[in-house]
């Protein structure tokens, strides 16, 4: 057997040095099916999920929010063997119990806390997180909803390092083009953002495990996308009408307790569909035309009331 050239034990020894080494991975997501996407992402590239995070109130030292206590028994049905679920009541707590699992990186994926700094230098390696949109647009908790709300005709993801800031740190991969249906539902948009979050999140382990520091974000292109008003929850008719179907959109999106709230002659609805064009249901005008309340039912008055339709 002819031994190598001198040139070829070069090239292979650089290979070697840009080929990533398998990382310890912890992944802190709200579902089950969220949490299966990074598992089997982080495996098929080579790296090791060891223990998964998962929200049980919406600040910390909070009290239990009732949606997480389901979404647990959802992610307990789906736990690997072996795996262990993490159900921190603090941030502190957190940063302790991560310590403990010597962690290359953490990946995270609409966790509902903002880190602190002890959970950020925890990892080795810190962590990064997964936002659906092309920041720095629609840095925020609920950038889908504020995408819903301006119209937007698509939104991205893009996975970033963290920093103590929301949604600002150094981009490592992005990419849009996922279309935003007129009636757009998680379970009609989750299909679509799926495969881009395995693709994008194989990308940005790779750049992490290579000492990448990813891309510095443009400040000067951020917009928030904070929680909602508490008084968007109920249509105001002086608004345009893209602007009421928009709403109406948005909170179908989140789903059918949401609906807002809209007064109609001496009565209210809650408005669950609407159109921009003349179809059988309600007429009302708005700003600029009219809008068609196609499906809806009476609801008692709000708290917060809004101007009657001219």
């Amino acid at each position: 057997m002819t031994p190598p050239s001198f040139g070829c034990l070069i090239r292979f020894r650089r290979y070697h040095r840009e080929v990533a080494d398998p990382m310890r991975v912890g992944l802190a997501t709200f579902g089950g099916d969220e949490f299966a996407v990074l598992h089997d992402t982080c495996v098929r590239a080579g790296h090791t999920p060891v223990v998964y995070v998962s929200c049980r109130s919406m600040r910390p030292s909070g009290p239990v929010d009732t949606h997480a206590v389901a979404t647990t028994g959802r992610i307990l049905e789906a736990l690997p063997p072996g795996m262990d679920l993490l159900l921190p009541g603090t941030a502190g707590g957190l940063a302790v119990a991560l310590t403990g699992y010597r962690l290359d990186l953490l990946v995270v994926y609409g966790f509902n806390w903002k880190l602190p700094r002890a959970v950020l230098d925890a990892p080795r390696f810190g962590v990064v997180n997964i936002h659906t949109s092309l920041l720095p647009r629609y840095r925020g908790p609920a950038p889908v909803l504020w995408a819903i709300r301006n119209g937007d005709v698509g939104t991205g993801v893009t996975i970033h390092r963290m920093d103590e800031r929301f949604d600002a740190g150094p981009v490592l991969a992005q990419r849009g083009g996922i279309p935003l249906e007129e009636e757009v539902t998680p379970e009609r948009l989750w299909p679509q953002v799926r495969p881009v979050i395995a693709d994008l999140l194989a990308v940005a382990l790779d750049r992490v495990a290579k000492g990448d520091p990813g891309v510095p974000q443009d400040d000067a292109g951020a917009s928030s996308a904070g929680f909602l008003e508490p008084e968007f929850s109920t249509v105001d008719w002086s608004r345009t009408a893209r602007e009421v179907h928009n709403q109406v959109r948005m909170f179908g999106f989140m789903g059918r307790d949401y609906a807002p709230a809209a007064r109609v002659g001496e009565g209210w609805l809650k408005v669950y569909r609407t159109r921009l064009e003349s179809a059988e249901g309600i007429r009302v005008d708005c700003a600029d035309g009219p809008i068609w309340i196609v499906k809806s039912e009476p609801v008692e008055p709000p708290v917060i009331e809004s101007p009657a339709p001219r």
